[in-house]
């Protein structure tokens, strides 16, 4: 085992702060990353703060992971030291439940083993990627395309694949007419993998203070949700409405833009619990449906789908320093569009 320099939350409200977790010996199927980038999720902080259950402390986060392989078991053979690798939410499954026969790790039966905050195969708390290095088994560590920055990696892991996953599932392409409500670190990148494929692109975003930048990703159009008469022009105009924020919506005024057969798609963890109106559902049979991130299969498909597109999430870079603010500028929505930490600076 080793100990190495990390990022730490020390309780469920104290600030992050310089500390070290331990990493296990590398084992015959195991990979040692050297972490170069580790992007900055909202599932960071809710982790951290509790929202989404109580957490074993000290924790250390971070599941969009970039890196380079230092080591590898004797009995390896997807990566070699030196390869440009990643690692996304998860870092082991059960292997054997359909969900993950079928390539659908993040659906498995027995809960896939999540990169921070699950209970690993020897019982031990998993740490994430603020640190300098993580040890994951082969099957669950991605080929990073070369084409795509290596800063910009990182968010792909989790951003990237989330909204993909259900874009690809629900057949979004030529024809479609899709609906992104809200352009950050998700929305932003929905907009640009639908645009990719093909799809007639909206943003439905409080206010148009980022429009240029929504149309500069690929959106053909842009619209305020906060003036009521978007809802009155818009009604029956969408395919597949993309749903990437996490605050409460009137989810009931967004199903009335879906056109026949629409569908309402939600990636995003809102607080409240959604209220649907039956006969809203009932008229042009609309649908309302969630998904999560993607497999691994799925998740290689989308780095290399966003090497040969050109695709990368536009990135601030930050240094170790700068997480605690960072993290108050998430929540704050004050981000363009995704934070980005140096791995050098966190020891």
């Amino acid at each position: 085992m080793t100990t190495v320099p990390a990022i730490v939350a020390p309780s469920v409200e104290a600030p992050l702060e310089p500390g070290t977790v331990t990493r296990r010996a590398v084992g015959p199927k195991d990979v040692r990353i050297a972490i170069a980038w580790a992007g900055i999720c909202h599932s960071d902080i809710h982790t951290v703060r509790g929202d989404w259950g109580p957490q074993t402390y000290p924790l250390t986060v971070g599941h969009e992971i970039a890196g380079t392989v230092a080591e590898v078991g004797a009995e390896v053979t997807k990566h070699a030291v030196g390869d440009r690798v990643g690692v996304g939410c998860m870092v082991n499954s059960c292997r054997e439940c359909d969900a993950c026969r079928a390539g659908l790790e993040q659906y498995c039966e027995k809960g896939n083993i999540q990169t921070y905050g699950g209970t690993d195969l020897d019982g031990t708390i998993t740490q994430g990627g603020y640190s300098t290095e993580i040890v994951v088994d082969e099957d669950f560590v991605l080929r990073v395309p070369e084409s795509i920055p290596y800063e910009k990696v990182a968010p792909l892991l989790c951003a990237g694949i989330t909204t993909y996953s259900p874009l690809r599932h629900w057949n979004v392409g030529p024809g479609t007419r899709v609906a992104v409500v809200g352009l950050g670190g998700l929305g932003h990148m929905a907009v640009k993998i639908a645009h990719a494929l093909g799809a007639e692109v909206t943003v439905l975003s409080r206010t148009l203070s980022k429009r240029e930048d929504g149309l500069a990703m690929g959106a053909s159009h842009y619209y305020a949700t906060s003036d009521p008469a978007t809802f009155t022009e818009l009604k029956g105009s969408f395919d597949v409405i993309l749903n990437t924020i996490s605050q409460s919506l009137d989810t009931n005024a967004f199903l009335k833009l879906l056109a026949l057969d629409g569908t309402f798609i939600t990636v995003a963890a809102s607080p409240e619990p959604i209220e649907i109106v039956e006969f809203t559902l009932q008229n042009n049979r609309r649908s309302i449906a969630a998904s999560t991130i993607g497999g691994i299969a799925e998740t290689q498909e989308m780095l290399d789908f966003c090497a040969e597109h050109g695709i990368a999430p536009e990135v601030e870079i930050i240094g170790a320093e700068q997480i605690n603010e960072a993290w108050a500028r998430v929540l704050a929505s004050d981000v363009r569009f995704r934070f980005v930490i140096d791995a050098a600076t966190f020891g």
